[in-house]
């Protein structure tokens, strides 16, 4: 069963977030549209390229009202560590949640139980707590901020445009559709 539309579940976890530590839970997603991206490890060799590529988008997240998280099984003390030896992780500027105990990756559906990591998987929240956007795959395969950032516009639209959908490619301010039985076999 897919996770789309689901809520998600109660969770408490301790972040590492500009020079703290700071407490996260579901109650703190709530209320705002949020983006988790789990990754497998920190002091890896992907993962870095990943939490920078977002770190740089993360002012155009900041200004749809978006949070971001990366979350791995690493504990928010290798967060620190990690943020304060690597040039690209000095660069993120939004919160590193530790799940040691891989309690938030198995709620996800992303924890590789035989290595005790999460799969890189990518979950946009709407403030209501429902997964909207969901995208996981293979451990070599890096992501695009860019495309998850078109996904959460997206998202966004329809939420706020009932009746609208987007299609193939929309970018913010292309034309969208309203499915009717007029659009069957015109499209």
């Amino acid at each position: 069963m897919s996770l789309i539309n689901t809520q998600i579940k109660p969770f408490k976890a301790t972040a590492y977030h500009a020079g703290k530590f700071i407490d996260v839970s579901d109650e703190t997603l709530k209320g705002k549209w949020s983006v988790l991206m789990f990754y497998p490890a920190d002091f890896t060799f992907v993962c870095p390229t990943e939490l920078e590529d977002l770190a740089e988008q993360q002012p155009e997240f900041a200004k749809l009202g978006v949070e971001v998280y990366g979350v791995s099984t690493d504990t928010h003390f290798a967060h620190k560590a990690w943020h304060d030896t690597s040039d690209a992780i000095k660069k993120v500027n939004y919160p590193l949640i530790g799940d040691p105990t891989g309690t938030l990756s198995r709620n996800f559906e992303v924890m590789i139980e035989e290595e005790g990591l999460a799969l890189r998987g990518t979950f946009v929240i709407n403030p209501e707590g429902q997964i909207k956007v969901l995208e996981v795959h293979d451990n070599g395969i890096g992501r695009d901020a860019t495309e998850l950032l078109r996904k959460v516009k997206a998202a966004k639209y329809v939420a706020e445009h009932p009746g609208q959908v987007c299609p193939a490619k929309w970018t913010e301010g292309a034309a969208t559709l309203t499915p009717s039985l007029d659009l069957v076999g015109k499209i």
